[in-house]
């Protein structure tokens, strides 16, 4: 196969073409491992929120490596010197910074694959790969492992300002419609550079910085965190956690042999073999909602309900609040339901429960945006800023939830 045939551009609806930059990226997309992502969605379920919210992991893959290869060209323009390995690396660790991701990624984490996240499964990915590859991966994997001398490259791919973020802000904006989660991440790229190895933003990008994580906080309220995509989240965990609960009593579940593989062994990070990794990289989202249009038939009143909850999204209610719910409302709401439907009080937290969300569009504790002033001072962007509202965007907001059947509210 001649080098140009792989030279190819993907037609993008938010930033028109995106050219694959040589050979190795585009046998990388091209890998099975990759083309994987086109059957994650982006944000698992919002879609039940946001009907135009189907795009995929795929997408915001490519659109990373767009915002890399924009970063490159303008930091070059600055001067900051920047290899041809480096860059390669550069493209190789943001393409595959999300290739660990399950299906409806978190709801896996917190049922399946419980003790591994999608950053560890991840680095398996790049490591089963680099073998694949010759070792075309190594420096990637060092810069995304945070191992590498010069230091803005992994601010790069991983940071409070990085091109994961800058994406995934645009394009979930744009497939959900929630016009405040839109930036400007032109202007934020054209103010970027590099002081001393580390990634520091010109003065005069405040105002878009601000912009930036403002719409950041917005989207987690209006999207990541909205009520609805969180109850079925938190339902769909639930209901993998009960399909798991059966397996392991012997009661049969169907669903795929992936999927079952998973939940009938328990995979810690110590002993994920490359067959585990294999198994993983067949498992998408039709393999879960496949399974739920099973189960909704299944015998066991708990399985059936949930996953007919999420299929035909007549979800549970919830209710957020700034403080606690007491104790009490759960136990007496537990109580009347269990009674209710003949299960035991223990089942009965298939259905009611609590807990809490936490949003912080900017974090004190971790690694600052600086901004780089006219005297060649660096600063934290939170004092950098005339604006009071910075302070208050790294202040922690937590809401407390409680999930309960709709029956319960009807009474």
């Amino acid at each position: 196969m001649s080098q140009t045939n792989k030279l190819k551009i993907f037609n993008d609806p938010i930033y028109g073409f995106i050219t694959i930059p040589n050979s190795l990226v585009y046998d990388l997309i091209q890998h099975p491992y990759f083309q994987r992502l086109r059957r994650i969605s982006q944000m698992g379920l919002s879609y039940l929120v946001y009907p135009g919210a189907h795009h995929t992991r795929f997408q915001h893959a490519l659109g990373a490596m767009h915002m890399m290869q924009q970063a490159v060209e303008v930091l070059r323009f600055k001067g900051v010197s920047i290899s041809k390995e480096e860059e390669n690396a550069l493209y190789v660790a943001i393409l595959l910074h999300d290739i660990g991701h399950g299906p409806f990624s978190h709801a896996m984490e917190h049922s399946i694959v419980e003790e591994v996240n999608h950053e560890a499964i991840s680095l398996l990915f790049m490591d089963k790969l680099n073998e694949e590859f010759d070792g075309q991966l190594s420096l990637a994997i060092q810069v995304f492992k945070g191992e590498y001398h010069r230091k803005f490259m992994l601010q790069l791919i991983s940071s409070q300002l990085d091109m994961d973020r800058m994406d995934y802000l645009k394009r979930d904006s744009f497939y959900s419609g929630v016009a405040e989660g839109n930036i400007n991440s032109d202007r934020l790229i054209q103010m970027m550079n590099v002081e001393n190895d580390v990634l520091v933003m010109e003065e005069k990008a405040i105002y878009s910085i601000e912009k930036f994580l403002m719409a950041r906080r917005l989207m987690y309220w209006q999207a990541y965190l909205h009520k609805t995509s969180l109850v079925a989240e938190l339902t769909l965990t639930k209901t993998l956690q009960r399909a798991k609960e059966l397996l392991q009593k012997g009661i049969s579940v169907e669903c795929s042999r992936p999927l079952k593989y998973f939940m009938e062994h328990k995979v810690t990070l110590d002993s994920f073999s490359n067959d585990d990794l294999d198994t993983f990289a067949q498992l998408d989202d039709f393999d879960i909602i496949s399974a739920l249009k099973e189960w909704q038939y299944h015998d066991d009143f708990i399985l059936s309900s949930l996953s007919k909850m999420i299929i035909n999204r007549d979800l549970s209610k919830i209710k957020l609040n700034s403080e606690k719910f007491p104790v009490e409302v759960l136990q007496e709401m537990s109580t009347r339901f269990a009674k209710e439907h003949n299960i035991s009080l223990q089942d009965a937290k298939y259905f009611i429960f609590k807990g809490k969300i936490k949003n912080q569009a900017y974090s004190i504790e971790s690694e600052p945006i600086r901004i780089f002033k006219k005297d060649r001072t660096i600063e934290d962007v939170v004092e950098a800023s005339d604006q009071l509202n910075l302070k208050a965007l790294s202040k922690p907001v937590t809401k407390y939830f409680i999930c309960f059947p709709k029956v319960l509210s009807e009474k």
